[in-house]
């Protein structure tokens, strides 16, 4: 599998704070088999997220993109909305799943608006700013990934029973 990295930050993006949440991300998908295909740091404008999901969806650079930053409630926080203006469908579940996950840690994960979504044949997942809290949500998404992928890219094996976790 191939991923992409997009983080959100306007000080990252003028050279005035270094990204981490980018490069946490890139070390744990190469620790679990992932390369890394295209990482950048944009600001948090909506139109240039848009641009660059629809930009990388659409060249299939890879077939997953994780974007970090502009999840919360701060004004400048437009990465969901960005997002949902590119899918054309979103998976509400992957979202929910990383909110539950996040909960069992800070009550602030209650004011994530991260989503999880589709465009093309590429799956697009938002995640938190802190890389800390980056790595987490990947983990608890990550075991769904994989079948995710191999779905969006037209898959049509039966899954009825292979993933059931009360086994």
């Amino acid at each position: 599998m191939r991923a992409a990295i997009i983080t959100l930050s306007d000080k990252g993006a003028k050279g005035e704070r270094e990204d981490t949440s980018g490069p946490a991300l890139s070390s744990w998908l190469s620790r679990n088999g992932v390369q890394t295909a295209r990482t950048v740091v944009i600001p948090d404008d909506f139109e240039l997220i848009v641009s660059t999901l629809s930009e990388w969806s659409d060249s299939d650079i890879a077939e997953l993109i994780l974007t970090t930053g502009g999840t919360g409630v701060s004004p400048r926080d437009v990465t969901p909305e960005a997002t949902m203006q590119v899918a054309d469908r979103l998976i509400p579940g992957i979202g929910e799943l990383m909110r539950s996950k996040s909960l069992e840690k800070t009550v602030m994960a209650s004011l994530s608006r991260a989503v999880g979504a589709i465009r093309n044949q590429t799956l697009i997942i938002n995640l938190p700013g802190n890389p800390k809290g980056a790595v987490e949500n990947l983990e608890a998404v990550w075991h769904v990934i994989g079948h995710a992928v191999e779905k969006i890219r037209g898959d049509q094996s039966d899954c009825a029973g292979r993933f059931d976790i009360r086994s």
